[in-house]
């Protein structure tokens, strides 16, 4: 019997071997604080993309030394930046998988000695620092940021760019009211909230041709907070600005209470996929073969991102292409044991 998940699928001019991603997940593994490519990198992302994994995506890396989660970020500011990761680039192209990169920056949410910058100086919660409300001239270098990231992670050969707008991080933060004040072209009705994400795209489309997927929190878990309806716009402005998949997360913009179950995002993926005519992927507690199957076989979803599951057991695609009985091409090395 065929099988959805190992189709290859293709998103503009990239092709994937299988509809297996690995989720960007933080590290905080940069030693130097520097930004860059550490031996721990190499091996963490080159082992999915040895275990067959269709798409390597990074962990969210910051377009700016401020807007880093934690030091230990990786990084894509300087252009010092750029040797390390082609070379990890080439370390998961060797395996036949496709490399991506999510630009991030985390806007109030960072944890830095930098100033903190937000779209409003609201503070996420006591325990961190009420941010300083960006004013047009920092937009204007945060967009050129985004910019000059998007040619730094060209000449990286990275494939697929991923702009991180979930999470509670910088651009969510200018996308939902409920961090967003501001009285400006960039606050208000949703159109305006909406502007940054439209610069930011249009920024790394100016210089780097790949696919653009958008991670999204596609619910705020909040009665004040973007409704179902606004994503669809969003979703829609995405569209139409060529952006090629909205990855579906959701939360983390204010405190919240979330009782999670096994996908329990996939439903936002599924409905904006059909509502937008839009790719999607889903992501949340997706754990075994059976499951992503399901999500692909049934279009809920184009791609399944795998995070903690592929946290523990770096040949999880394996795991699953045994699980439903697809024979999956091996590494040269382990040709004898696959």
């Amino acid at each position: 019997m065929e099988r959805k998940l190992f189709e290859p699928i293709s998103i503009n001019q990239v092709t994937l071997k299988n509809r297996i991603a690995m989720s960007p997940m933080c590290m905080y593994a940069c030693e130097q604080e520097d930004g860059k490519v550490t031996p721990f990198h190499i091996t963490h992302y080159e082992s999915r993309a040895v275990g067959q994994t269709g798409l390597v995506m990074l962990e969210a890396t910051s377009i700016q030394p401020e807007g880093r989660i934690s030091p230990q970020d990786l990084g894509i500011w300087e252009d010092s930046q750029i040797k390390d990761l082609k070379h990890l680039t080439s370390r998961i192209h060797a395996h036949g998988a496709k490399s991506g990169i999510q630009l991030a920056h985390a806007g109030r949410k960072a944890r830095n000695s930098g100033p903190i910058l937000a779209p409003s100086p609201i503070a996420f919660n006591e325990n961190l620092e009420s941010p300083n409300e960006m004013t047009t001239g920092d937009i204007d270098e945060t967009i050129k940021a985004f910019k000059n990231a998007a040619r730094r992670a060209k000449e990286a050969n990275f494939d697929i760019i991923e702009i991180h707008a979930a999470h509670g991080y910088l651009i969510n933060q200018f996308l939902s009211p409920l961090t967003n004040h501001r009285n400006d072209e960039y606050g208000g009705t949703k159109e305006n909230r909406y502007t940054f994400l439209q610069k930011a795209i249009e920024a790394v489309q100016s210089e780097n041709d790949s696919p653009i997927f958008v991670r999204i929190s596609a619910s705020e878990y909040h009665k004040d907070g973007n409704s179902y309806e606004d994503f669809v716009y969003f979703s829609n402005q995405m569209k139409n600005q060529g952006v090629a998949l909205v990855d579906c997360s959701s939360g983390g913009v204010v405190p919240a209470q979330i009782t999670p179950y096994p996908g329990y995002q996939v439903p936002f993926a599924e409905k904006l996929k059909h509502d937008v005519g839009i790719k999607t992927g889903a992501v949340g507690l997706i754990t075994n073969g059976a499951q992503a199957e399901e999500i692909l076989r049934n279009n809920r979803a184009d791609l399944v991102f795998i995070g903690r599951p592929m946290l523990l057991n770096p040949y999880w695609t394996k795991q699953v292409s045994d699980e439903l009985d697809v024979k999956i091409e091996a590494p040269s090395s382990y040709q004898k044991i696959w």
